[in-house]
């Protein structure tokens, strides 16, 4: 079922100032970066064309950072502290059909903070941010419109246990994985089995979706994809239900699983893991779905370009970062950019993380304390930024439009 609560704290409205000393209808790019730091919980702001100009917050712990769908809040996600804090990104933008506006300020942290047991996963799709409570079995859903009114308001969706799963809003209905009811030991996380859709109520909406193992979960175009043992899950509208369609894997492929999906804004394609030394495209309207891409090494992280939508950018464990064209399904161009990070160890020992800040690839180097910055096009370093600490995960934010 569905339930309102408040946050912890009383949440300052806080009012989005333009830059200093721009004048009338001036033209402005803006680029920030946040990064936050594997060892502790300090999390750093700095604007990628002026790095001088930085910010420093401090929370219970490391945290893996988000943007809400609008940019202008960042949600810092402590899974190890049980919270998940909130800042003002100071990058505010605003379409008006012919062209954008966009206000820029300091960024700041919420007065709020939400608590609850391991906050792990969090959706983003619409108007609305999902943050998963692993060991709570619920999801908040924070709007949007809220978020950027300085409101920190969490509507909660039961989940049918507690387990690592996820849940996100697909039109009329709650899209939510499923856990097994078997009994597990203490400590221990029941198995995903399932996938199915629910109504604002938390009423069960048709019949549970058999997908094994499920983790991975991205929005493109007019459908979500969810990784399974079996394929991957395509989910659509279907009225005040969904209809849900199993893409198998094909024969051909070696026996692994996509667990990490992401999905374009900008045109309807995929890209997901496919085991540790490949990646797959993935089509959901045109058989046979996916198409692999194999690495010479194994990966370490990838995202998406969102201003050129056919590209994708892969970082492997050797240090080199690759250019992928999802159209052609052909890896353009490559460069060795760091040291090798083996991916042997802990999954969370500090190793590079990618983001795409406008016109530059930005990624962490943990071992030399800074973020490198990437032509895109050449794939040449063309800044470095020190970063004090151990700089894991990062998240750009930003954009252009006119000041007025």
């Amino acid at each position: 079922m569905l339930r309102t609560r408040m946050a912890q704290g009383a949440v300052a409205l806080l009012a989005l100032a333009a830059g200093q000393g721009a004048s009338a209808d001036e033209d402005r790019t803006a680029w920030r970066l946040f990064v936050a730091d594997q060892a502790d919980g300090k999390v750093t702001a700095l604007d990628r064309d002026a790095p001088e100009s930085r910010w420093s917050f401090e929370f219970a712990g490391p945290s893996k950072l988000y943007a809400s769908p609008s940019g202008q809040a960042v949600i810092a996600v402590q899974s190890d502290n049980d919270r998940v804090d909130f800042l003002r990104s100071g990058i505010a933008l605003e379409g008006h059909g012919d062209h954008a506006d966009i206000e820029i300020s300091d960024p700041k942290a919420f007065d709020a903070h939400l608590t609850g047991p391991r906050p792990f996963h969090v959706v983003t799709h619409g108007h609305e941010s999902a943050i998963n409570f692993d060991r709570g079995g619920y999801v908040s859903f924070l709007g949007e419109g809220a978020l950027q009114g300085g409101m920190l308001e969490a509507t909660e969706f039961t989940q049918n246990r507690a387990h690592h799963g996820f849940a996100a809003p697909l039109g009329e209905v709650i899209i939510s994985s499923v856990a097994s009811d078997a009994p597990v030991e203490e400590d221990s996380a029941p198995p995903r089995v399932g996938i199915a859709a629910y109504d604002d109520d938390g009423a069960q909406i048709g019949e549970v979706q058999t997908c094994t193992d499920l983790h991975g979960e991205a929005f493109s175009g007019s459908y979500l994809l969810a990784g399974c043992k079996e394929g991957v899950i395509a989910v659509t509208e279907a009225g005040e239900a969904a209809e849900f369609t199993m893409l198998p894997y094909p024969e051909s492929f070696p026996e692994e699983k996509t667990g990490t999906l992401l999905g374009s804004a900008a045109m309807q394609i995929f890209l997901g893991d496919y085991g540790r030394d490949s990646v797959v495209i993935i089509d959901p309207t045109t058989a046979p779905y996916f198409t692999r891409v194999e690495l010479p090494f194994r990966r370490v992280d990838f995202v998406l370009d969102p201003a050129k939508p056919q590209y994708a950018y892969l970082l492997t464990e050797d240090g080199t970062l690759s250019r992928l064209n999802m159209l052609s399904a052909q890896i353009e161009a490559s460069a060795r950019i760091t040291q090798p990070y083996s991916m042997d160890g802990h999954w969370r020992d500090p190793r590079p993380r990618l983001a795409v800040a406008g016109d530059r690839i930005a990624l962490t180097d943990p071992f030399e304390g800074m973020v490198r910055l990437v032509d895109p096009a050449s794939l040449e370093e063309t800044a470095t930024i020190p970063v004090e600490g151990v700089p894991y995960n990062i998240l750009a934010v930003g954009g252009s439009g006119l000041t007025h």
